[in-house]
């Protein structure tokens, strides 16, 4: 019957589900996969609580960043397993679970190219392996950078490789010239050419290894920049001009009077980091109305017949000493250029200007641009107006990356203050420059006072560092909250008008700001309670005033 073959002809074909099923069942699907990625963190977070650094840990957090490899804190989970594996395992066994950890690191790479974590780790890999592959990891990059030659990533990764397996020079520059043959508009090669060309034209007056680590890794001469000694506090601070992390390796010996003073170096927030300033909490006293000498001396792991030693004296009537080291003009914050050097840099900055001529909106003709004259003029004199006039019409033809673009203006401003100013300098006025970051706060470690007024600040994170701040001006900026300022342990009077504080619970960071006397808040929407100085008050016992008025006790 027709009835029949019509119900025959449909007969064993599946049933095609509705759209509102396909969603369900991608709902469902969803829900199960976050059940099970909230158990692993879950299972890893407990794991790392208890010490328990196993292949289990590897195969847990493996499962998890596979899918979201930018989970930092579990990268810093695995570096500390392979860190037990190199204690514990022996030396084949060790190496064969960091060659599968490379495999791994390159399936989360075809997940995220970018991935900032997973290009950290796998350098920490290459750091650590018994028997590193260096043109293996060569071939690595040249296939990421063929896929995205900008991405920046795996272009600092392959700087490290190269300098690792001692490539050639002019291989290096051949390679970043078949680049820009590829792609005019290729800022990384044109960057990395930057950066290649000095080594081509080396300084004479300087061996090669040195302008090696100067140059091509751009690093600067370890050495004790800054020690500073606080009878009030009972504290030692030590600024270095490059970060270290003390324990691995690295050693910061302190003396009083020569004798040897045990206890544990701390970072200003107290995190387990690399950091250029250290701080160690004396258990006793350092001895009043009497003069004291102390030295501190570093120890770093690469060279341990190498040590950087520096000493102060605190004189009988003084509270606080320090001793700052001498710094050429231009030379905090980049490496010193020979006459050789900057006059190929120079040329190179001539052929960019005419290719900035033919296209003048060009982003990656500006940055090289950018580069070079940064480079350069390393006291941002010659340059001053030229390098501003760069990053404003980077921020007018890159819109995407303008925060970016304002924040590496900041950092330009920063430098060329901080290059003139007094080094033993305890005050600074940083008011109406149109800052959007905050950066080299390390050298601000001597400061006692600092207005950063009429700013475009949205954290004050980095002013963790400020180990002797007093006062402290923030009015009209963009802060939410405060994050960073319950480090700065003498901080007595306090401004944040007109900002972006909602409540009172905002200022509730700086309940153990013992000194904190004085604060205000007019301006910020917390205003808007009735109740905020009395929530305030509460939160911060140590008040006595806060918007200019007196308040002597807390409510109980």
């Amino acid at each position: 019957m027709p009835g029949d073959k019509l119900l025959s002809k449909w007969h064993g074909r599946l049933k095609v589900k509705t759209t509102a099923e396909q969603q369900e069942a991608k709902r469902k699907e969803r829900e199960k996969k976050l059940k099970l990625y909230n158990a692993g963190t879950k299972a890893a977070f407990k794991k790392r609580e208890n010490g328990e650094y196993d292949e289990e840990g590897l195969k847990i957090t493996g499962e998890i960043l596979a899918v979201n490899p930018d989970f930092y804190t579990l990268w810093n989970f695995r570096k500390e397993i392979f860190v037990n594996f190199l204690q514990t395992r022996g030396t084949d066994e060790v190496q064969k679970i960091m060659e599968n950890e490379l495999y791994f690191l390159e399936s989360c790479l075809k997940v995220n190219p970018k991935s900032y974590g997973t290009w950290h780790h796998r350098t920490f890999i290459m750091e650590n392996m018994p028997k590193p592959d260096w043109d293996r990891e060569l071939q690595l990059c040249n296939t990421f950078l063929d896929y995205d030659e900008r991405n920046f990533h795996c272009w600092d990764y392959r700087r490290f490789v190269v300098m690792m397996a001692e490539v050639s020079l002019d291989d290096e520059l051949g390679f970043t010239t078949q680049k820009i043959t590829t792609n005019f508009s290729n800022y990384s090669s044109w960057h990395y050419r930057s950066k290649l060309l000095p080594m081509l034209h080396p300084d004479p007056t300087q061996p090669a290894w040195v302008q090696e680590d100067v140059i091509l890794k751009g690093k600067k001469k370890q050495q004790i920049s800054c020690i500073h000694a606080s009878r009030k506090t009972k504290r030692i601070t030590v600024l270095l001009t490059r970060p270290i992390m003390v324990g691995r390796g690295n050693s910061l010996i302190l003396s009083i009077h020569g004798k040897s003073v045990a206890g544990q170096w701390k970072t200003p927030t107290g995190s387990s980091s690399f950091s250029v300033l250290w701080i160690k909490d004396l258990t006793e006293s350092i001895p009043e109305e009497k003069e004291v000498s102390v030295s501190v001396t570093l120890i770093p792991d690469i060279d341990k017949d190498t040590q950087f030693s520096q000493g102060l004296q605190i004189d009988a009537d003084q509270e606080e000493a320090w001793v700052m080291a001498d710094f050429k003009s231009g030379s905090r914050f980049s490496n010193e250029l020979s006459a050789a050097t900057s006059s190929t840099l120079e040329t190179e900055l001539e052929s960019i200007k005419e290719l900035h001529g033919v296209e003048p909106d060009n982003k990656w003709v500006l940055l090289t641009m950018f580069s070079l004259m940064m480079a350069i003029d390393r006291t941002h004199s010659m340059y001053k107006l030229e390098i501003r006039e760069c990053i404003d019409q980077l921020i007018k033809v890159d819109l995407k990356r303008e925060a970016y673009y304002r924040d590496t203006k900041s950092k330009f401003i920063l430098q060329s203050i901080l290059e003139t100013q007094d080094k033993n300098a305890r005050e600074m006025s940083l008011k109406d420059e149109g800052l959007t970051a905050l950066y080299h706060t390390e050298w601000m470690l001597l400061l006692t006072s600092i207005d950063l007024s009429n700013n475009a600040l949205s954290t004050v994170k980095s002013l963790s560092n400020l180990r002797c701040l007093k006062c402290l001006c923030l009015d009209n900026n963009h802060l939410k909250d405060l994050d960073g300022l319950q480090h700065c342990h003498q901080l007595c009077e306090l401004s944040v008008k007109i900002n972006d504080l909602n409540s009172a619970e905002d200022l509730y960071i700086l309940e153990n700001n013992k000194c904190l006397v004085k604060i205000n808040v007019y301006g910020n929407p917390l205003c808007r309670y009735k109740d905020h100085t009395t929530k305030i008050k509460k939160n911060i016992p140590s008040l006595l005033s806060i918007d200019d008025n007196k308040c002597t006790s807390a409510p109980s």
